[in-house]
């Protein structure tokens, strides 16, 4: 964890940030094939959804990625400092929650027994918000602040740069390698 943290964190962030956009454009792409093009939502699955229908259909698969996520926001969380740490964690509490309606729909799935006299598996938000809203939602309020903390990250404040143990930085912004 300690690597993680600190020589491997910007290739980690970077291989982060490409899973969450490659993510975060499937529900964009979703959300258009609904609104731009008038598909149903069923026959609305994204890209990797068009020629592999199981990614969109199957709930562990969309709980796995959840999961991915929230272990993510954990183990880069270290390798954070000052203002940056702080939308990190932001982010980090968010996906805790989105985390935790996907545990329930998986939970709903994996039983055969719905929650809240549903019909079908249902999360908590997904009583008042559709689902493909919701989920354009979550990715959304989860991907602001990220990307808000991996900004704030590369441009660390001085007392902030000090504390830093990892290359995230430029030098120059740093201090590193200067006498």
């Amino acid at each position: 964890m300690n690597r993680l943290n600190s020589q491997y964190h910007r290739p980690a962030l970077l291989l982060f940030l490409v899973i969450v956009v490659a993510h975060w454009a499937e529900h964009l792409v979703q959300a258009f094939q609904i609104w731009g093009l008038g598909w149903t939502p069923a026959e609305s699955r994204g890209v990797l959804g068009m020629p592999f229908p199981w990614l969109v259909t199957e709930e562990w698969m969309h709980y796995a990625y959840a999961l991915i996520m929230l272990a993510g926001f954990i183990a880069l969380r270290p390798g954070f400092t000052g203002t940056a740490k702080t939308w990190w964690t932001v982010a980090l509490g968010i996906q805790v929650w989105h985390h935790f309606e996907h545990l329930l729909l998986l939970i709903q799935v994996q039983s055969g027994t719905t929650f809240f006299g549903q019909a079908g598996p249902v999360s908590i938000a997904q009583l008042i918000v559709p689902r493909v809203e919701l989920h354009l939602f979550y990715n959304g309020i989860v991907f602001l602040p990220m990307v808000v903390a991996m900004f704030l990250h590369r441009r660390p404040g001085p007392d902030e740069a000090d504390e830093m143990n990892c290359t995230c930085a430029p030098r120059e912004l740093t201090g590193a390698g200067v006498s």
